[in-house]
């Protein structure tokens, strides 16, 4: 295990929010679509299911793609900035059968904030460890995806959302195929 546990549960949530936009479709643009979200990663607390939260949560996703590839200083920046307007204060909590984890908002806290600040709490993590290299975009040629890179050897390319690795496997077969009739 590179990091804590609930910090890498935090960052496979940003991936899966992030890549909720990924292969030209949108995975969030109804309320339906947030609520299956939300059940999916496990987000407690209070909602408003309106119109506004889902907004909200749409912008967060822009907001962490660009902190996902952007620069170190300016990724901190972003953080930071997150964690500012939540006015963050992390704390340990246990709850609906997990077990201690952090967590820096409380349960009332709009749901955008609570994401956006478990985003930057598992961040903070992965900058402070110098574990960026970790936090990458799909290699696939025709893919906006991004993943999270936790093999020991750092060697994962390929997202999880298109068969990425292996429509590119078949594509560079194809091309040493063809290479060897020419």
């Amino acid at each position: 295990m590179i990091f804590a546990p609930d910090t890498e549960v935090a960052l496979a949530t940003v991936v899966d929010l992030i890549n909720t936009v990924a292969m030209d479709t949108d995975g969030l643009l109804t309320l339906a679509d947030l609520d299956q979200f939300v059940t999916e990663q496990r987000f407690f607390g209070s909602r408003t299911h309106s119109d506004a939260e889902l907004r909200s949560v749409r912008q967060l996703r822009t907001q962490l793609r660009d902190i996902w590839v952007a620069p170190e200083d300016e990724a901190v920046e972003q953080v930071n900035f997150i964690l500012r307007n939540a006015r963050a204060l992390p704390q340990l909590v246990k709850h609906d059968g997990l077990d201690y984890h952090i967590h820096a908002t409380t349960q009332q806290t709009p749901l955008s904030e609570r994401m956006a600040v478990e985003a930057a709490m598992a961040l903070v993590d992965v900058i402070r460890s110098g574990e960026r290299d970790r936090l990458r975009s799909c290699a696939a040629s025709n893919c906006a995806a991004v993943l999270l890179d936790l093999s020991k050897n750092r060697s994962k390319l390929y997202c999880d959302t298109g068969n990425c690795a292996n429509r590119e496997h078949v594509r560079a077969y194809r091309q040493r195929k063809s290479a060897q009739k020419l």
